[in-house]
């Protein structure tokens, strides 16, 4: 008996190894797939606020929806996140008063400050698209983060493309290991929650 219990035990940790390998690779792989088309909106993801001033992490996302803007691929800019811990200005907020100053008109941006998470933003963002009467819309962030955001995306009903930003912060393997290890802890995270979602 003990015997067999040992050959399960391996194999249960032997399959939550291939998994977390798959999603690894998931995560890896889809951080190169680009999108890019027209679509209504972009839907630029929260980073954080130094001040009034969005993160360095949050500045590139912002920069790259400024972009699509620009070069007409979208008509709007949904910019996302809430108030962090201590924070005097929204995330949200911050961005839009940067896309302002960059020469974006107001009235093409549409802002949701209750968001703290990921899943958040994408929830807040599709009430604004269904207020506007946005059809589709590209999805905005860092690279490693698209597959889950897309996911996220799909779930709510989105109908959303992948629009990773090209001057991402995380460049050297010092700052991209975390950040995949971040990524590859919430993606499971989700994939496991969609599970007792659908058995709900």
């Amino acid at each position: 008996m003990k015997k067999k219990k040992k050959y399960w035990m391996a194999g249960v940790l032997l399959l939550c190894f291939f998994w977390i390998l798959c999603n690894t690779w998931q995560i890896i792989s889809f951080s190169n797939k680009n999108e890019l088309r027209e679509a209504d909106a972009a839907i630029v993801l929260g980073a954080g606020v130094v001040g009034r001033e969005p993160s360095p992490v949050f500045r590139e996302r912002i920069r790259h929806g400024i972009w699509l803007y620009e070069h007409g691929y979208v008509k709007y800019l949904i910019m996302t996140g809430g108030y962090g811990e201590g924070s005097i200005c929204s995330e949200a907020r911050a961005a839009e008063e940067y896309a302002v100053s960059q020469g974006v008109p107001k009235e093409d941006i549409m802002t949701e400050e209750y968001s703290a998470i990921t899943q958040e933003n994408l929830y807040y963002a599709r009430q604004l698209m269904k207020e506007y009467g946005c059809k589709d819309a590209l999805i905005v962030s860092d690279p490693l983060h698209m597959r889950r955001a897309m996911l996220m995306a799909a779930d709510y009903g989105i109908e959303a493309y992948s629009s990773p930003t090209p001057t991402t912060r995380f460049v050297s393997l010092k700052t991209k290991l975390p950040f995949l290890a971040r990524e590859l802890f919430f993606y499971t995270g989700y994939k496991v929650y969609r599970i007792f979602q659908v058995q709900a």
